[in-house]
């Protein structure tokens, strides 16, 4: 597990974007999927917002997504399972790097085809404590044709990350604005914020 985590964090120190694949077992991963396909299925997921509090708004021209807030009291085996490696990788963070981190949200995130995100940054005016992104995607057999790419607006240069099954992106929530492009296909991943 530890290996996974350095590769992350060596990626991140390199280029403010850290990127991986297996971030998470393939097993664990594909347990995940189903939930969130389940999740899904059983209507438990909601048009998702920007903004926070009293300034949250729903607008579908700016965000096309639904999401399912993940949390250890729906007593999900596979969810306690994913919220013990992020566990691990808040503690490891904390060790090496002095991050200083004291928590994180995630849900699951599902675009339908035609979705998309436009350009944002995480974290919101009013509070500060979202320190870094992190996504996981789940999507099996995703090709270039399937669009959906994440595209990260770097101070010099654009960089498009394909939402490629296993893979897992990390990066400072205040710092790199991003979209979610135009998809052709149900998009899945689990996206989330690690907090202080």
């Amino acid at each position: 597990m530890e290996k996974a985590f350095n590769a992350l964090i060596d990626s991140f120190i390199n280029s403010k974007l850290g990127i991986t694949q297996n971030f998470i077992s393939a097993a664990l991963s594909l347990q995940l999927k189903k939930n969130l396909v389940d999740c899904y299925a059983n209507n438990l997921f909601t048009n998702a917002g920007t903004g926070n509090n009293a300034g949250l708004k729903h607008d579908r021209a700016v965000r096309g997504d639904m999401i399912y807030w993940l949390d250890r009291k729906n007593n999900n085996t596979c969810q306690n399972d994913f919220f013990d490696v992020m566990d691990k990788f808040v503690l490891f963070l904390n060790e090496t790097c002095y991050t200083g981190l004291t928590g994180y949200e995630f849900h699951y995130t599902l675009y339908p085809e035609g979705g998309f995100y436009k350009r944002h940054l995480d974290q919101f005016k009013s509070n500060d404590s979202r320190k870094y992104s992190m996504i996981i995607y789940l999507n099996a057999d995703w090709t270039i044709a399937d669009g959906g790419e994440l595209r990260i607006h770097h101070l010099t240069e654009i960089q498009n990350i394909a939402p490629e099954d296993g893979k897992s992106v990390f990066f400072k929530s205040s710092e790199l604005e991003h979209e979610v492009l135009y998809t052709h296909k149900p998009r899945m991943s689990i996206t989330g914020w690690l907090k202080s």
